[in-house]
């Protein structure tokens, strides 16, 4: 007991009073988050009262993940609590993203059984700066529509509308979708099917055609075949003529069925599924039966 008649404590009595084992206490001690009150005359440690609450508030901060720099700072008052947590949420949203990442990355190798090259690469990919990511989307549409001034600008309006970038807070489906897609836009063979998309819309359109053209065709296809299918017309069928011919007029026909095989690679509704992914919000639908119907009728008709 001190001279004004304070019950003072040790180092052990702390610990029976607290729970916590004594080599704790005396690290946070060392620390400078606990220092004593006094020493007794062989030099032992003494506390307070007051050093008990304190001890309270350590382990509290403790369990919350603060280091012992910032737990020191706050029990000697340089520092309030609130800009303390309010500091410490945000390197706690930086490690749960790193950690998401992480976690993407890792299941995306599980399901794919990839190899350690692979792996790294989806490492790099999905850790990636913003301006990294949007190098990559800039040069992906570059390369896709560069000097094909007569496409149709709705067309490139919606494709970069959907290569957007991480949200803030990514879930791990939204990584792991952002990483399939970034190794899509720097694949040199997917880009040039792209490219050939492009260029085929392009040579289809003339300087009086508007914009919006290229989606009323593909509006205008999903209904015919989609009427032909409900009638059960077969793509083989003398009926099908009338709705090839209700669709194309007078196109060539061949142009148009190397635009739609193009168009109708498993790789590019992939990527329009991942894109919608990587947004959060549902793919569009993709009338695979609708395309692969106009398909079957044109190659049926069409000499090789």
């Amino acid at each position: 007991m001190s001279e004004d008649g304070t019950a003072l404590f040790t180092i052990g009595e702390l610990a029976r009073a607290t729970g916590l084992t004594v080599r704790t206490i005396r690290y946070w001690s060392d620390e400078g988050a606990l220092p004593p009150v006094t020493r007794s005359t062989g030099g032992y440690r003494l506390y307070d009262a007051g050093s008990v609450a304190r001890l309270e508030l350590i382990r509290t901060l403790r369990e919350l993940g603060l280091g012992l720099d910032d737990v020191r700072k706050v029990v000697s008052g340089e520092q309030d609590i609130a800009s303390v947590a309010a500091t410490h949420v945000a390197a706690l949203d930086a490690q749960i993203r790193s950690l998401k990442v992480t976690r993407a990355v890792l299941s995306t190798v599980a399901r794919r059984g990839s190899t350690a090259e692979e792996m790294t690469l989806m490492n790099k990919l999905a850790r990636l700066s913003a301006a990294e990511r949007k190098r990559i989307i800039d040069d992906f549409m570059e390369e896709t529509f560069g000097g094909l001034d007569t496409a149709d600008p709705d067309i490139r309006t919606r494709m970069r509308f959907g290569l957007s970038d991480l949200p803030e807070d990514p879930t791990p489906e939204q990584v792991d979708a952002w990483v399939e897609m970034a190794e899509l836009m720097q694949d040199p063979g997917f880009r040039a099917r792209m490219r050939k998309m492009i260029e085929f819309n392009a040579a289809d359109r003339g300087p009086d055609v508007p914009a919006g053209t290229s989606l009323w065709f593909m509006s205008r296809l999903v209904q015919l075949a989609g009427e032909a299918l409900e009638q059960g017309v077969t793509p083989e069928s003398p009926e099908a003529e009338a709705v090839l011919n209700g669709l194309l007029g007078n196109a060539d026909r061949a142009a148009v069925l190397d635009r739609m095989e193009s168009a109708a690679h498993a790789e590019v509704a992939r990527f329009r599924e991942l894109t919608a992914l990587v947004r959060g919000t549902e793919p569009l639908p993709a009338h695979r039966e609708e395309f692969a119907w106009v398909v079957a009728a044109l190659r049926h008709r069409v000499a090789r």
